[in-house]
């Protein structure tokens, strides 16, 4: 694991030292270990307590946090009183060790998607709906979710979102209809508010159609139509579900912002959620090339009478120059973020949540190689944590999306290009005159 003091640019403050060092024995020797257990506590797949269940190691672990100081660690020194005064960078930092385990981010409260939601009711909600909605989420005692994509249009283009927010003005309510499906979080039992993106004006440009608003959870007409699986796994407690939404009806003041202001809202809570994903991916890649090189070293394992690494050390190798690469990338992308802003570091956060999901498989990939049969079991923690990294090659824009985006700030040079290469060559031409 990469140490911040290995560094000689990247100077940690004496309080983030401490909480670094605080967090890594945090995770590496309290959530790491307790994940058998945690997956011994859910009820068994199929069984009827399957999503009524919260194992209750995690609300230990949530307790211990909350102890050591390691709690509420994400948002920037911007938001004031609600933020713990770190930067971008320096919790990118720390928000790697937590993704070495999938109960740390939950554990610390800095889990998706709980963190951009508590990010849009700080930026975006008013003081009753932070009073309503911020405070439990940031005490840990409520959970949330966040439904935009939707299984029948193209929802990597969020303005073809088809659900309906239609106002009636005799009750002040706003009557929602629509289908949702891949909503993370929304299968937990703790899970009490959900923010939902829809269209209150289906004629208004198309930027300006879509809003956000809040549906808190046992509201009539949200139905949980089932968890969705990914290769096999259903996120239990957490669950990705498909919801319907008929005929659901929330008072105006629900609303986010205002009518209208939904692509504002999603594009600023996506930004730094993805740089969030992308170095906790980092630090699970990290855990992942760990057990690799256990693997390769292990002296009880000699094919053809030596070690693993004594045949072929290349492929940590590999998973080193990788991760160390792809970590670099995504700090610059949070040292962006701090210096100008989300919308300013748009092509280094796409560049990274291109580059991140595909270092983190392939290094996978490779330590599933060394432990062959075993690697694809539920015997190693490998193949859950490669299903789980494969959907982030989709989840937040898929990597199609990104690519294009990066494209587009690219060939925006292309003018200034040609206009110093034709300069170039006039002066290449004005020196070969003088011969």
């Amino acid at each position: 694991m990469t140490k911040p003091d290995d560094s000689v640019f990247l100077k940690l403050s004496p309080k983030v030292q401490d909480m670094y060092k605080k967090l890594s024995d945090f995770v590496d020797f309290e959530c790491i270990p307790a994940e058998h257990l945690y997956h011994q506590q859910l009820a068994p797949m199929g069984h009827p307590d399957r999503w009524n269940i919260v194992p209750p190691v995690i609300e230990q672990l949530k307790t211990r946090a909350k102890e050591i100081g390691v709690w509420n660690c994400f948002l920037p020194a911007t938001y004031g009183k609600y933020s713990p005064g770190l930067t971008n960078l320096e919790y990118a930092v720390l928000c790697e060790l937590m993704g070495r385990s999938h109960l740390a981010p939950e554990a610390t409260n800095c889990g998706a998607p709980d963190t951009g939601n508590m990010e849009v009711f700080a930026k975006y909600g008013n003081q009753a709906q932070k009073d309503k909605w911020l405070v439990p989420l940031m005490n840990g005692s409520i959970r949330s979710a966040f439904a935009m994509t939707e299984p029948a249009v193209a929802s990597s283009d969020a303005t073809n979102i088809e659900t309906s927010i239609v106002r009636d003005e005799k009750n002040k309510q706003y009557v929602i209809n629509g289908r949702k499906w891949w909503i993370s979080g929304a299968g937990d039992p703790r899970c009490k508010v959900y923010l939902v993106m829809g269209k209150t004006d289906f004629g208004a440009k198309k930027h300006l159609q879509q809003s956000v608003v809040i549906v808190p959870a046992g509201t009539p007409g949200v139905t949980i139509v089932r968890p969705m699986m990914v290769f096999g796994y259903d996120d239990a407690a957490h669950g990705h579900m498909e919801m319907l939404f008929k005929d659901c009806r929330v008072p105006f003041e629900n609303m986010v912002l205002g009518e209208g202001r939904g692509f504002e809202i999603v594009q600023g809570r996506l930004g730094p959620g993805r740089i969030h994903h992308c170095m906790r991916a980092i630090g699970l890649a990290e855990r992942a090339l760990e057990l690799h090189i256990l693997r390769i070293t292990d002296p009880s394992r000699k094919p053809f009478g030596k070690m693993i690494a004594q045949h072929n050390p290349v492929p940590i190798v590999n998973s080193r120059l990788e991760l160390d690469q792809a970590r670099l990338l995504v700090l610059m992308a949070a040292d962006k973020i701090d210096a100008a802003g989300p919308k300013a570091a748009l092509k280094e956060i796409g560049m990274a949540k291109i580059v991140v999901p595909r270092m983190a498989l392939a290094v996978f990939d490779r330590a599933i190689q060394a432990y062959g049969a075993a690697g694809v079991s539920q015997d190693t923690p490998l193949a859950y944590m490669y299903a789980m990294m494969r959907t982030l090659r989709i989840a937040d824009g898929p990597d199609e999306v990104h690519e294009r985006q990066v494209a587009m700030y690219e060939l925006k040079k292309s003018a200034e290009l040609r206009s110093r290469f034709e300069k170039q060559k006039d002066i290449e031409a004005s020196l070969l005159a003088k011969l």
